[in-house]
């Protein structure tokens, strides 16, 4: 058994309220603290018949290891989520929509990816293990409740990953400054992975390589680059608007 993690701010426990109350040891909040969005939040948790201690902000922070927590923090138990990439493809019943990242360190970029991607009905995150950020307390907080529900997965080797997608008629695209394509002039309707890479760095050469494609996002003004949350915003939203 995994042992217990911690997650905090009101959007990360409040999705764990909903979609797995029994996984929740115990609640934290802040007793000082009385406005409308913690007596709300204060009620939910009743009715999911969560343990509720009070603390102080010191303690808050001491647990969360951050003050962003927002008066809000909770210890729960690991859910049980699909526990291999190959496993999650050969339960979609539709086109897969994936979201490939390489290089992707920052955990307030991750989580914000996290977010997106789950915002627009990606069916997974992906990203290598040695060249990432893990999941942990503050990409769970940025993440707003992804965190649970968002797959992510962390393979060993980004290429060969990439290349069993494309075995199995997923089509790669990276993203580029310097490509000639927009995003909005390929075809994102079909099994699509969408690879970006952190900002500045971008992708590594052999991830670009093995890309089946690469696209650029339009940039009108004076800055070259937009944030690989962003980014990943831009292209997975135009994915579904093709799609719907």
């Amino acid at each position: 058994m995994s042992s217990p993690k911690v997650l905090f701010g009101f959007h990360a426990v409040g999705v764990r309220l909903k979609t797995a109350p029994k996984s929740i040891i115990e609640i934290y909040y802040e007793s000082s603290r009385r406005d409308a969005r913690m007596r709300q939040f204060l009620e939910r948790a009743n009715e999911a018949g969560a343990r509720l201690i009070e603390a102080d902000g010191l303690r808050l922070a001491k647990l969360c290891g951050s003050h962003g927590h927002q008066g809000v923090a909770a210890r729960v138990e690991p859910v049980a989520q699909v526990t291999s990439l190959d496993d999650l493809l050969d339960s979609i019943k539709e086109p897969p929509l994936l979201l490939v990242l390489d290089s992707v360190t920052d955990p307030h970029n991750l989580g914000a990816c996290l977010r997106v991607a789950d915002g627009a009905g990606a069916h997974a995150v992906i990203a290598p293990k040695d060249h990432a950020a893990g999941i942990n307390a503050t990409v769970a907080k940025v993440a707003s409740g992804a965190a649970e529900t968002m797959p992510y997965f962390m393979v060993t080797n980004l290429a060969r990953t990439l290349g069993e997608l494309k075995e199995r008629n997923i089509w790669c695209i990276g993203t580029s400054d310097d490509a000639p394509k927009t995003v909005y002039q390929v075809d994102l309707k079909g099994p699509v992975a969408l690879v970006l890479g952190a900002e500045g760095s971008g992708m590594r050469q052999l991830t670009r390589k093995t890309c089946d494609e690469l696209v650029s996002i339009p940039m009108r003004g004076a800055v070259e680059s937009l944030n690989v949350s962003v980014a990943s915003g831009v292209c997975l939203y135009e994915a579904l608007r093709q799609r719907s």
